[in-house]
């Protein structure tokens, strides 16, 4: 599974690397190794990484791993389930965050009834403001959602044309649905749960939306992929996920690569040079 760099510059250098939109090198997962497995991943062909928000107290340090490294990006927001940390001050914070140069996106922001105890009310409520935040900072929107797919769908609609776009990260509802986010200029995240044998949904949904619409994603240190489910997951294992893609598409790894590479530098305002 090695991909050749096939994409032309306008000085006529060839390159195409891959581009992890989704990952979080910020989780304690990667304190033994982390410095380590950054500065490796140019080498196996990773040219770019968003690293999304999780929990408030993190996003600092998000925001130093930018500046760190040249190829990390950040992304500003707060998870559903971690919403109910939020108030005033903190989503202040965050709206000067967003004016940070190494900050692409806001996210994981979004809705996650999993589980009896999810605070639903909460969550709608700062999905809302941060969704409201991006609009107000002029940045797209990186969109959890689990179990709540009409709430999900409810507020995308009310709110997308305030954002310049979005994905829908690690997507699990229907090829339908996601023909929806489609239209309304939202890309769909696609990691590791596209080789699991029961994944029958999003294989489907890989296969019909545009090309033009899919972005690669690890959600790392979580969701690895096959053979390495159940272990910590890292950009490494993005080859996996290229050529389940490519097997459903019937098309090559290559093409994959490319057309994630410029979906993700459009979206994001990123661009990948050749050295």
């Amino acid at each position: 599974m090695v991909y050749c760099h096939h994409k032309t510059d306008l000085e006529g250098e060839l390159f195409t690397m891959i581009i992890d939109t989704h990952v979080h090198y910020d989780d304690q997962a990667f304190d033994d190794d982390r410095d380590e497995l950054l500065r490796s991943l140019k080498a196996h062909n990773i040219g770019a990484v968003i690293d999304c928000g999780d929990r408030y107290d993190g996003l600092a340090r998000i925001l130093e791993m930018t500046e760190e490294y040249s190829f990390l990006y950040g992304a500003v927001g707060v998870h559903p389930s971690s919403t109910g940390e939020l108030d005033e001050q903190k989503l202040s914070g965050m709206r000067e965050m967003c004016s940070h140069p190494g900050v692409v996106a806001v996210g994981e922001i979004g809705l996650d009834y999993h589980g009896e105890d999810a605070d639903r009310t909460t969550q709608k409520e700062w999905f809302n403001r941060q969704f409201e935040m991006a609009g107000c900072a002029g940045l797209p929107v990186i969109i959890h959602s689990r179990d709540a797919a009409a709430d999900t769908m409810e507020i995308v609609r009310n709110r997308i044309a305030d954002v310049p776009g979005g994905v829908m990260h690690c997507y699990s509802y229907s090829a339908e649905q996601a023909a929806e986010y489609v239209s309304m200029g939202l890309m769909i995240g696609v990691g590791g749960v596209v080789t699991f044998r029961n994944a029958r949904r999003l294989k489907e949904t890989v296969r019909l939306v545009p090309l033009s619409s899919i972005l690669l994603e690890t959600d790392c240190p979580y969701l690895s992929p096959e053979p390495f489910r159940g272990h910590r997951n890292s950009s490494l294992n993005l080859p996996y996920i290229v050529q389940a893609i490519a097997d459903i598409r019937n098309i090559s790894g290559e093409e994959v690569i490319a057309a994630t590479q410029e979906n993700a530098e459009r979206l994001f305002h990123i661009n990948i040079q050749a050295e």
